[in-house]
């Protein structure tokens, strides 16, 4: 495996991961304010901020996992497409074992138990994308 190259991957599926988080809850209000209707079940958003550090090296820590995983099962061909594939199979078990589950689970609405899907899928499919666009593995000697 490519140590450095595993370190990059993560950092730019990391980047890739909160860049588009970021604009589908910016640029899709709808998606925002789906949330705030269930007040009982989801912190305010002023107090989801003093968990934000937590969050975010939860998330850079599952990433670099998930290019560990991704430099351990790749087999050649395009690394692109090799990343996307690696992604929807991610975005496949996000979205089966937390948004499913947690719409089981929690009073929360069928609306936006499916917003939250297509995002984290979508926003997976990327990570992994960028995830296998940079990684390369160590050349043979």
């Amino acid at each position: 495996m490519n140590f450095s190259r595993i370190a990059l991957a993560a950092i730019g599926g990391f980047a890739a991961y909160f860049l588009l988080g970021g604009a589908a809850f910016g640029l899709l209000p709808s998606l925002r304010n789906e949330f705030l209707k269930y007040p009982a079940v989801y912190r305010p958003p002023e107090s989801q901020m003093s968990f934000m550090p937590l969050g975010i090296g939860a998330m850079f820590l599952s990433i670099v996992v998930l290019a560990v995983l991704y430099a351990m099962s790749y087999r050649g061909g395009s690394r692109i497409g090799e990343g996307a594939r690696f992604g929807a199979l991610i975005g496949v078990f996000a979205v089966c074992a937390f948004v499913v589950h947690d719409y089981v689970n929690l009073n929360i609405g069928l609306r936006l138990t499916v917003q939250s899907a297509a995002v984290f899928l979508v926003e997976w499919i990327v990570t992994g994308s960028v995830i296998g666009l940079i990684y390369r593995p160590v050349a043979p000697r």
